[in-house]
């Protein structure tokens, strides 16, 4: 498969930025692969300077808003970073299901298990309305998948944040 054709273009500007699991495998079920997760998005915004201003995480994808200066390279560096740690995580010998279901049959023997599939897809926000449709997009993606019935009640989700509830990490709040 060759390299995703997306790209970030211009640095200051908001980005949607969706990245799913290896074939669809639902490691987010797993609450210590969403806590890795979680743990290395905060890691990106004191480390890296990076706003996030939303998120969720589903069962087998994630969705954020995201702007920051190198914003490719540092998504790279995340995904190769939580890719380490997720698989590290799966080596229990409880968790092993979940690590043969990434299995890669390779030649190369680094690349024994693929995490998350490649690139991750931005799409740059270029004005209120469009950062206001994405934000609400993110928030009900939980209920329109019909895991919860209002956006606040998903653990994994800065509607939360939006709502001035107790956030598991805290969001740069846009207020259009």
């Amino acid at each position: 498969m060759g390299r995703s054709r997306y790209k970030i273009y211009e640095e200051h500007y908001p980005y949607f930025i969706t990245s799913s699991f290896s074939k669809g495998v639902a490691l987010f079920a797993d609450p210590e692969i969403a806590d890795i997760v979680l743990d290395s998005l905060v890691y990106m915004k004191k480390e890296h300077g990076i706003q996030l201003y939303a998120y969720v995480l589903m069962r087998n994808h994630f969705h954020c808003i995201l702007e920051g200066d190198n914003l490719s390279s540092v998504l790279r560096k995340f995904k190769s970073y939580t890719a380490r740690r997720i698989i590290d995580h799966l080596t229990d010998p409880n968790r092993t299901l979940l690590l043969r279901r990434i299995h890669v049959p390779s030649s190369h023997p680094n690349s024994l298990y693929k995490v998350w599939q490649e690139g991750f897809h931005p799409k740059q926000i270029k004005d209120e309305a469009m950062m206001i449709q994405k934000t609400e997009y993110i928030h009900y993606n939980p209920v329109k998948a019909g895991f919860v019935d209002k956006p606040i009640d998903w653990r994994y989700s800065s509607a939360r944040n939006y709502a001035g509830l107790e956030p598991l990490i805290s969001v740069s709040l846009f207020e259009g």
